[in-house]
């Protein structure tokens, strides 16, 4: 938690407790300046907490007769919810781009602006939780925090939060470097019992995951926490890979995984504008060396069906040419057929 956000929750702790207190008083217990605990008495006002001023010898800052902030009571589910609802706006923005659509047609709020109080807003809002939690609980969450990573969500995505029991024993090994046991349901509904080395929680396209070590196969894996079961934390520990970034390992594994078509389409253009529309999740892209041609890369993708990929493909608005399979190239050629009939095609009379 930032220190001066702590600092400001522990002055309205110290006036929660009664009476008036010095400003000296709680310069000393706060271990900051007599101006410094003035500006923290503001914040608190901002926040529409009444905090009230008292002049004299004896004066200082008290908390209005009578008030007193109720209890958060939230249990383990309801805690990581939120944190994690407050973690994903921060990493979307979602909250900063409403602030900054209303600030604009009000001719009042910048988007820097914006952007500074939605990222204000989401760290006072998980202090204030964080701060009522009781120690145990607060430990395993911030080890999820700490050990959850996010790819690039496609728009309107939200990630629904896991299943604590999963996700809190899951994090907590990653954090610790500790092996675990769970029971796993695979796509195709074997299941099995398995033994994992995690190294990271990722969110993506609405679904959450976990990168691991598999120690009986020795290769990295992904899997899928809503298909997670009986989460047992192991004895010992384990060295996690020395170069693991969890999200661009999921990204990997999905682009890589065995599916019927395997298929490479070479494109005239460049690999910012072929990732508009094939993102690093579907295709690995990689730009082919220069040629008289023009500038080109290599798209490869393995995918179960190949009907959406024309249409995908004329979206790019780029010259390219179809590789690999020959069933591709037919059902492009067929597209474009039907893209030539229905240009010529004469609107029925009115």
């Amino acid at each position: 938690m930032p220190r001066p956000i702590a600092r400001v929750l522990s002055l309205l702790e110290l006036l929660q407790s009664g009476g008036t207190r010095t400003v000296s008083e709680l310069a000393g217990r706060l271990g900051v300046d007599e101006r410094t605990v003035r500006r923290y008495a503001q914040h608190l006002i901002d926040l529409d907490i009444p905090v009230e001023s008292v002049r004299g010898r004896y004066g200082g800052y008290r908390l209005s007769p009578g008030f007193r902030i109720p209890p958060l009571m939230l249990s383990d589910d309801e805690a990581l919810a939120v944190l994690l609802g407050l973690a994903m706006g921060r990493r979307s923005g979602l909250t900063a781009v409403a602030n900054t659509a209303s600030g604009t047609a009000s001719g009042t709020v910048s988007g820097t602006a914006a952007e500074t109080a939605n990222e204000t807003a989401n760290e006072t809002a998980a202090a204030k939780i964080r701060r009522v939690l009781p120690e145990r609980l607060r430990r395993r969450l911030d080890a999820v925090l700490g050990s959850l990573a996010f790819t690039e969500p496609p728009p309107g995505r939200a990630s629904a939060a896991p299943d604590p029991a999963v996700l809190l024993p899951i994090a907590d090994a990653v954090h610790h470097c500790r092996p675990v046991s769970v029971r796993y349901t695979a796509r195709d509904g074997r299941r099995s019992e398995r033994t994992l080395h995690p190294y990271g929680v990722v969110a993506h396209a609405g679904k959450w995951y976990v990168t691991a070590t598999d120690p009986s196969a020795d290769e990295d894996r992904t899997f899928r926490l809503d298909r997670i079961a009986d989460v047992r934390t192991l004895p010992g520990a384990f060295e996690p890979p020395a170069d693991a970034d969890p999200a661009q390992r999921l990204l990997m594994s999905l682009v890589t995984a065995p599916y019927r078509h395997e298929v490479t389409v070479r494109v005239q253009g460049t690999v910012e504008q072929i990732r508009a529309r094939l993102p690093a999740s579907v295709a690995i892209v990689e730009e082919l060396p220069p040629s008289e041609g023009g500038r080109w890369c290599r798209a490869e993708l393995r995918v179960e069906r190949l009907d959406w990929l024309p249409a995908v493909l004329a979206s790019l608005d780029l010259p390219f040419a179809v590789e690999r399979p020959d069933e591709l190239r037919g059902l492009v050629e067929d597209f474009a057929e039907r893209l030539t009939a229905s240009a010529r095609r004469l609107p029925p009379p009115s």
